[in-house]
Order: C-alpha cells, then structure tokens, then sequence
C-alpha cells in the first residue's frame, strides 16, 4: 500500500491542469484507538478529559481543496458535515493572506473505516485543515490543528501530533503533557469486537468516573510515562489493560477476556481498546524473538474465532486474511469489567 505522503507527491502546487487553479493538499494518519482515556490534572489542578492515541500509520486520509472566489461555503459529500465545518474554520484563519479563497470544494480520499474507534474523521478533518492551509502557503503547527480540529468535532483525537506521544485533552484541543518521543517498539494485532456495529462518538454520553477510578487514572498516567520513558512494552501492556477495563463501564467491549486470553497465550503484554469505538488490539513487545510468528498466530487464531482483523501495526508481515462481515464469533461472553492498575 503507498503511503499518503506518497500519494501526496502526485499533486503539486503548480495547480490543477484542467482549470489551471491551485489547490491545497493535506494529509493525517488514523489510530487504533487509544493506550489510555479518562480524566487527568492540568497544570492548574484542573481535571480534563484527555487520551492518549496509539497511532496507525498505514491508514490515512487525503483531503484536496479546490478554492473558489467566486462562492462563499464549502462543497462536499453530504456525508463529511465535519470536514466541511473544518474548512470554513479554517479559510477564518486565513482571512490576511494577499488572496484568500471566499470557499471551495473539499475531496477526501480515505482508507480509515468508518464509526468503529479508528480515527476516521478526524483523520478528514486534519487532512481538510492542512489542505486549506497549504493553499494559502500557511505552516501550521500539530497544536494549531489539533485546536482547529477539536473547534470542528467537538472532541477529537491526536493523530495530527505525530511526531512525539502526547497527553492529549481531546475536547479542550491542548497537550497536557508531552510523555516521549516516540512508544517502545511493538507490534499491535488488531481486531474490530463487533463487526457491523457503528459508533456514533457525539451521541456517547460522556463517561462519569468515580474517585477511585480518577485516582487510578493518575496513577496509569505515571506508570505509561515510566514506559514510555524505560522502553517497557510489558509495562505499557498492563497501563493500556487497566484502562480497557475501566472502560468496560462505560462502552464493553464483547469478548474482552478472550482478546486477554489470546495476548497471554501468544505472549502478548496486554491489550488496548478504542474508548469510543469497537476496535481493540492485543500488544507484542517488538523485540522478543520470533514476535512476527507469535502475533501472526494470534492474527490467525482471531480469524478462526470468528472476530474481524483490522491490521497488524509495526509488522513487516501480512496478517491471515479477516473473516467476512458479520460472522459470528464463537467466542464466550466478556466477564465483568475491573479497575486495575499496574504493579
């Protein structure tokens, strides 16, 4: 699969040869949902909502904005209400360049699916932002978008902040705290745990955490800045897992005790799940030998359950193909959710 950026490389400012119009082009990464969400302390002692995305290079969304000055608005698919938004956002910001668009027209090519906790609009509305800005010859910064985004959606993920792991207050649109440069190397086996199900992420009522479970939080968010920090997949494994099941209270996810019984039985460190979706992963430490055949056998065994692959992110190797849609999975009911934090 060609990456976006080589994707991108097909389109050049030098414009549009059918109507010799430039157009601006932008580009954002999707996830897998996230390493942890819940409420966490700001600087002034303020609890946010705020996650921490683990992100899927290999998916993505292209976004192509064809400016007009002859119509104020923004064209596009009925569907994209959030991309739309996110343009008219953006074109506000750029009302001093020498020449700003009135509107436009916006085109997304995308390979994220859609309403199961992949990032699959924000991913658009990064991308619509970008393009937007790069017509006008602005830089923006990863903070500028994420603001921008969250202004567009409402709350949104940190995918446009890729290039360190961030604490991320997806509803404010600000970093709470940068906690590395980059995850350990590991390796994800991805699964969706209700195929056919979408996720209507404004309609979820927000989660009410208890105190217990707030205190947990704080504790989860020292333990992965530890892991990120020392290299330790198992650690995160467990921070990730903790979080999963204080989620379980809030959106389940079927057949999380067997995805747990799969990651200890291949070797996995734990699993992570999409807070506001149905995706889930179970986690490999990259470094462990022969890690590529352990989690393709967990790929493979997924299949053979029933549950749907989403991807194996970090693996150089091509994960068993996924059962069709809609294929039961014949695999028990989850067991009842816990709070657990590290040790």
């Amino acid at each position: 699969m060609r990456s976006l950026r080589e994707l991108d490389s097909t389109y050049a400012r030098t414009g549009d040869h059918a109507s010799d119009i430039d157009v601006g082009i932008g580009h954002a990464p999707a996830h897998h949902g996230e390493l942890i969400q819940g409420m966490f302390y700001d600087g002034a002692g303020q609890l946010r909502r705020a996650l921490v995305t683990l992100p899927d290079p290999g998916r993505g969304s292209r976004a192509v904005f064809h400016p007009s000055q002859n119509h104020w608005g923004i064209v596009g698919t009925p569907e994209l209400i959030k991309v739309r938004r996110a343009a008219i956002l953006a074109l506000r910001e750029f009302t001093t360049h020498p020449s700003p668009a009135k509107g436009g027209q916006i085109e997304i090519t995308s390979n994220v699916p859609r309403g199961i906790g992949m990032g699959s609009s924000t991913s658009d509305v990064a991308a619509t932002i970008r393009a937007v800005a790069n017509y006008h010859g602005v830089s923006l910064s990863r903070e500028e978008v994420g603001r921008l985004a969250v202004l567009a959606e409402c709350a949104s993920d940190s995918v446009m902040i890729d290039d360190r792991v961030v604490l991320f207050a997806h509803r404010d649109g600000v970093v709470l705290e940068t906690l590395g440069h980059q995850l350990p190397p590991m390796i994800v086996v991805g699964c969706d745990t209700a195929p056919g199900a979408v996720v209507d992420t404004l309609g979820l009522q927000p989660a009410e955490y208890d105190d217990s479970e707030v205190g947990a939080f704080q504790v989860l968010r020292a333990a992965l800045r530890r892991a990120i920090a020392t290299d330790d997949v198992a650690l995160l494994g467990r921070v990730t897992t903790a979080s999963a099941r204080i989620n379980e209270r809030f959106l389940p996810k079927p057949h999380l005790d067997t995805l747990l019984a799969l990651s200890e039985r291949h070797g996995g460190c734990g699993i992570q799940v999409a807070h506001s979706g149905t995706v889930a992963g179970i986690i490999f430490d990259a470094r462990r030998p022969e890690v590529e055949d352990c989690a393709l056998r967990c790929a493979a065994e997924m299949v053979e359950l029933g549950l749907v692959l989403t991807g194996v992110i970090g693996s150089d190797q091509d994960a068993p193909a996924a059962a069709p849609a809609g294929t039961a999975a014949a695999v028990g009911p989850a067991g009842p959710p816990a709070a657990r934090v590290p040790a």
